[in-house]
């Protein structure tokens, strides 16, 4: 029998939800293989609760394998039929339990604060209750949504209990980091209208302890792509080198898909681009609505079946990435994966707003527009595609490459466990 030496645990919402987070785990699973762990488990949901909960998913098809030693483990629900949410989150911690109790120093790292976060913070406090040996060392990510949505939420409506619960279970990990200072800062503020309304004290515990940790991109998969296969790729779709503009991402009101499709037919540019929104999401039909009622419709296209492979190639080869997202209650870009990626692939001009944690990924690398500014994409359009030559995107293409070469799996890897690993756990 093989002996594990070193174990990580992820916890996510993994493959196949279309989630910038999901395909980090990946990456931070893979990359963990290569620096010296044993065994990587990334514990999630059963897929037909993803199916329920009306997450975007992709085609299981298109979802590429894991390197041998990643185990996916997708835990059955625990106990009565009558709560369905507990049931599951029940299997997940009980899971976890079990990982951190049976004699492998483990790193559990939790991607998202509510539920995720929570449920190793639960885990954790089982395990020691068990008097069995646990030597685990916990990380615990804020992507930001889980802030947005769930903190912000209890603090508007003045819930001190959830909103505790989250913080007290995210200050409890070893390590505290968040996906950007723009999210730091956020759950900052948050904590401090906590503590306002409550006379708590977490906002001083959040300053000393969240640091920055940047989304881990696998580089590899958008650097040097083949143009061979570019062209294969984009022949397969109908499509030609620099003859789109492209817009990759959930299909979220928050992702201002409704001010580019305006923009683009306010650009002229559709006399001889077409317009590729690739992706799928809860608003895909008022989009489509929304396409089909303009005045360029016959130049407008939805892919919904774009694979992993796939995704780097339709970057590449679009003469603009137009990702104009804008804050709303529900949720804000706190860093823009997609973004990053895009500047690894090459290809044509980003054209983006400065939401959240956007500036962060880009730079000074991208086109900026304001939020909600359908005259100013049709004018970033002109400037992207007309007003430039081919060898000044080129060598924007390569200075945007240059800065995202620090979001590399291996580079994020290195220093978030370098920082917070390395000292608690002896990795061969």
């Amino acid at each position: 029998m093989t002996t594990i030496d070193n174990r990580l645990v992820i916890i996510v919402r993994a493959d196949p939800v279309i989630c910038g987070h999901s395909v980090e785990a990946r990456n931070l699973a893979e990359t963990a293989l290569e620096r010296g762990f044993d065994e990587v488990r990334i514990v999630t949901w059963p897929i037909d609760v993803l199916e329920r909960a009306g997450l975007p998913l992709k085609p299981l098809d298109s979802v590429l394998p894991y390197s041998d030693g990643i185990i996916v483990e997708r835990p059955a629900p625990v106990g009565d039929y009558k709560v369905p949410d507990g049931r599951h989150l029940a299997g997940i911690t009980g899971r976890l339990v079990e990982l951190f109790t049976d004699g492998v120093p483990t790193v559990c790292l939790s991607l998202y604060l509510s539920p995720h976060t929570i449920a190793a913070s639960d885990a954790v406090r089982a395990a020691l209750g068990t008097g069995l040996p646990v030597n685990v060392t916990t990380i615990a990510e804020a992507v930001g949504s889980d802030v947005t949505n769930v903190v912000r939420t209890a603090v508007e409506e003045g819930r001190l209990g959830a909103a505790a619960h989250i913080l007290t279970s995210y200050l409890s990990q070893d390590y505290c980091v968040a996906v950007s200072d723009y999210t730091r800062q956020l759950i900052i503020s948050e904590a401090e209208r906590v503590d306002a309304q409550h006379g708590t004290r977490f906002a001083e515990q959040c300053r000393a302890k969240i640091t920055v940790s940047y989304p881990a991109i696998d580089a590899d998969a958008y650097v040097d792509l083949d143009d061979g296969v570019l062209d294969e790729v984009l022949e397969s779709r109908g499509l030609e080198r620099d003859g789109y503009v492209l817009f990759l991402s959930r299909l979220t009101h928050a992702k201002g898909v409704e001010e580019l499709i305006e923009g683009f037919e306010r650009s002229g540019v559709h006399r001889d681009k077409t317009l590729v929104i690739a992706g799928r999401g809860p608003q895909a039909d008022a989009f489509r609505a929304a396409a089909a009622a303009s005045g360029v419709s016959s130049r407008i296209r939805f892919l919904d079946d774009v694979g992993d492979a796939e995704k780097p190639y339709l970057m590449k080869g679009c003469a603009a990435f137009v990702l104009p997202s804008k804050p709303r209650p529900e949720f804000v870009e706190t860093f823009g994966i997609a973004l990053a990626e895009k500047m690894l692939a090459g290809g044509g001009p980003i054209i983006t707003t400065l939401t959240g944690g956007i500036g962060e990924a880009i730079g000074d690398h991208a086109i900026v527009v304001p939020v909600e500014d359908p005259d100013a994409i049709a004018r970033a359009l002109v400037r992207a595609i007309v007003e430039t030559t081919a060898d000044e995107r080129e060598e924007w293409a390569a200075r945007a490459r240059e800065y995202a070469l620090q979001f590399d799996r291996r580079v994020v890897f290195d220093r978030m466990f370098d920082k917070v690993v390395r000292r608690a756990v002896a990795v061969r």
